[in-house]
């Protein structure tokens, strides 16, 4: 159910929330009321209440969830503060496989080899840890070549090669078949935050704590470009599925920085917009499938606590879902046509759906 009333700019954004759970077998039945105002360009507010029914899967982790991403339609592997990392059915709501290798808490990146049951996943261990759904419960291949916290991975589009990158200003680019580094590149004061590949090109994209936006070339392992530096460090960035444009975040503390950039990665390789609407850190955006709408959007996810549907050509939030209690969101990842997974802080990752039967709506249909 969506109500919409429209007013007149008077009153500052406000928030009322309240939920009651009732236990339904294995499973937990949540029923959530949330009221959200939020100013538009045109200098009406919006207040929209939402009503929605949530269940409660089994979690997949006990502590904080640091990365989400889609293993396929079905799955999705996750990993957190416990150490483990942990393939998922978030249709049904089962754990299908944990692996247990990594010393300490993975970090913020897990990345799959495309139509594969294999994928890496990276820790403060300073090792890169293949892992094999089809295999067993330990690591196929480490990676050691780090000397601090692995903060980057990124798989080439044919499967051959993967990309890391650390806090220690080093990027290794390594042979997926014998494991072996045949690459390394350093930049002073370049902390890495994240790494992603383009797709069907040579080139990876990299941000950076000292706040920009490098765009590498696999070959020889040299920047190949870099964007105008930001005025926040940028914490992540994604790549459209044609390769054309990508997305970088800003960290940022009440409203300052807090917003997402997006950038022709073209012959101009201009700015092309902002979607400036969070008041934390946005940790994670994606692009998401044409098919939710006749216009391209774009989803990112805050430590506010915050999911911001926006319209990627114009820079308008067209929904602005609340996950209370989740603590700051962590990570953002499409599962299909019309689903989100979103790690937390606080209450594991949350599977969010897309509506558009009264408008554009997202929903929290369930957690774990």
């Amino acid at each position: 159910m969506l109500l919409l009333r429209c007013q007149l700019k008077q009153a500052p954004p406000q928030k009322v929330s309240f939920r009651f759970c009732v236990v339904m077998g294995k499973q937990q039945s949540k029923l959530k009321h949330s009221t959200y105002k939020y100013g538009r360009p045109d200098e009406i507010i919006e207040e929209r209440i939402q009503t929605k029914a949530f269940q409660e899967y089994s979690p997949a982790h006990m502590d904080t969830v640091s990365v989400v991403a889609a293993l396929n339609s079905d799955l999705c592997v996750s990993g957190g503060k416990d150490k483990t990392v942990v393939a998922y059915n978030w249709k049904t709501g089962n754990v299908v496989k944990r692996f247990k290798g990594h010393e300490h808490e993975i970090t913020k990146q897990v990345a799959c080899i495309p139509k594969s049951s294999q994928f890496f996943s990276a820790s403060r261990d300073r090792m890169v840890m293949m892992w094999d759904l089809h295999g067993s419960s330990q690591p196929r291949q480490q990676l050691c070549g780090h000397a601090m916290v692995v903060t980057g991975l990124a798989v080439s589009p044919d499967s051959s090669q993967l990309c890391t990158g650390s806090r220690d200003n080093t990027l290794l680019l390594w042979d997926v078949v014998t494991g072996q580094s045949v690459e390394r590149a350093s930049v002073s004061r370049n902390v890495v935050t994240h790494l992603c590949w383009v797709p069907r090109e040579p080139y990876i994209l990299q941000t950076s704590e000292d706040k920009t936006l490098r765009l590498w070339d696999s070959r020889g392992l040299q920047v190949a470009h870099m964007f105008p530096a930001k005025q926040h460090i940028q914490t992540y960035c994604e790549v459209s599925v044609d390769g054309h444009k990508c997305i970088s975040c800003s960290n940022g503390f009440g409203g300052e920085g807090c917003e997402a950039t997006l950038w022709d990665l073209r012959q101009t390789r201009n700015r092309i917009c902002e979607y400036k609407g969070h008041f934390q850190t946005v940790a994670s955006c994606v692009f998401l499938p044409r098919a939710l709408a006749l216009m391209p959007l774009i989803a990112t996810s805050s430590h506010d606590c915050k999911v911001k549907i926006w319209n990627q050509d114009t820079g308008a939030c067209l929904f602005t879902l609340s996950l209370d209690g989740s603590g700051p969101l962590t990570s953002l990842a499409v599962g299909d046509a019309i689903s989100l997974l979103c790690a937390s802080f606080n209450r594991g990752i949350h599977l969010l759906r897309m509506d558009h039967s009264q408008g554009l709506e997202l929903q929290e249909v369930a957690a774990f």
